[in-house]
């Protein structure tokens, strides 16, 4: 016999009583409070003092000071330069953060579109103050920097620490590399002086740069379609990997890594802005800055983190980060609304 007359006499069809939804601001409330993960003051202890490539942060306010005092060139390319390496690395640490909650897949598409901020701004100060040959290069640059130079080195980091390799997996997790076949053409088709040529060749060129970078965006759709959708369960590791204890709240990695890359961002812009006269001064050539400098200052977030995500075996979230941050040329789109 039920307890009581308003008890009912059968369960509910999933053997739980139905439980009444909270309300948003209540579900977001308890996100905030992070009821269960380390506290806001241990996040950001940990985020900001856990490694000793943070002493580099005082190069932060230096290179905002030397560009709004208009400093010496080299003082404000080098401040810059280096004041964005360990916020590349805090990039890296709050990613890692994320993934120990969000997965592995769904945080290498964050860092894919996060590592790309300081490309973003590079690209657009670069147009907005006319330095086409700065752009030019520096998308071919990221482009060898993502696929040779920072996969490169993943791959040798993983060395280091002995653990299963599955290549079906790794060749899954990104893209055939006749994909890429296409990237360099219109890239070097336009880092060709173009002055000799008439309208219709330059006309022509533009469709051909056009028709690539949609092509592409097409191909990044498909991918995240293959790996989010269709083929998920080529992405579900077998390997027992020991659980990481999470060292941040979800809310507090989300914010450092915003303000991250936010501050990231500024250090770019004023770097942009003391290029043209550090080439000048110092006979460096643009072409230089471009495909070598501003490639490893844009992709140090990429670097780091698939550096270190590849040493903790996670070579499906090095992969993407790579591969996915290849494909968006953000720049591209960008250009489109200043020269068209």
């Amino acid at each position: 016999m039920p307890s009581s007359e308003h008890d009912p006499l059968l369960p509910s069809s999933n053997g739980n009583s139905i439980q009444p939804r909270k309300p948003l601001a209540r579900r977001v409330l308890d996100v905030l409070k992070a009821e269960g993960q380390p506290s806001w003051l241990s996040s950001f202890r940990f985020f900001l003092f856990g490694s000793w490539l943070n002493i580099l942060l005082v190069f932060v306010p230096l290179s905002a000071t030397a560009h709004y005092a208009n400093w010496d060139a080299a003082f404000r390319f080098s401040f810059s330069f280096i004041a964005i390496m360990p916020l590349a690395a805090l990039l890296g640490t709050a990613t890692d953060q994320l993934s120990l909650k969000l997965g592995q897949t769904l945080s290498g598409l964050l860092n894919a579109s996060f590592g790309n901020a300081v490309e973003i701004i590079v690209g657009i100060a670069a147009l907005m103050q006319g330095e086409l040959r700065i752009v030019q290069t520096s998308l071919l640059g990221s482009i060898l920097s993502n696929l040779l130079l920072v996969l490169g080195c993943s791959f040798l980091a993983a060395l280091v620490i002995p653990a299963a390799y599955h290549s079906a997996k790794a060749h899954a997790g990104g893209v055939d590399p006749d994909a890429f076949r296409i990237l360099p053409f219109p890239q070097t088709t336009q880092v060709v002086d173009g002055s000799d040529l008439d309208d219709a060749s330059g006309h022509g060129l533009k469709i051909i740069s056009r028709g690539t970078a949609i092509l592409l965006l097409l191909v990044y759709v498909a991918y995240l379609f293959f790996q989010l959708k269709t083929h998920a369960y080529l992405y579900q590791s077998d390997v027992e990997i020991e659980e990481e204890t999470p060292r941040m709240n979800i809310p507090a990695a989300a914010t450092g890594l915003l303000t991250a890359t936010l501050i990231t961002s500024f250090c770019a812009d004023f770097l942009v802005a003391s290029i043209e006269e550090t080439a000048e001064r110092y006979h460096i050539p643009k072409p230089f800055i471009g495909l070598i400098l501003l490639p490893i200052v844009a992709n140090a977030a990429e670097h780091v983190t698939s550096v270190w995500m590849a040493m903790k075996n996670k070579m499906e979230l090095t992969i993407g980060i790579c591969v996915g941050s290849s494909i968006v040329r953000r720049n591209v789109s960008a250009s489109e609304g200043f020269f068209t």
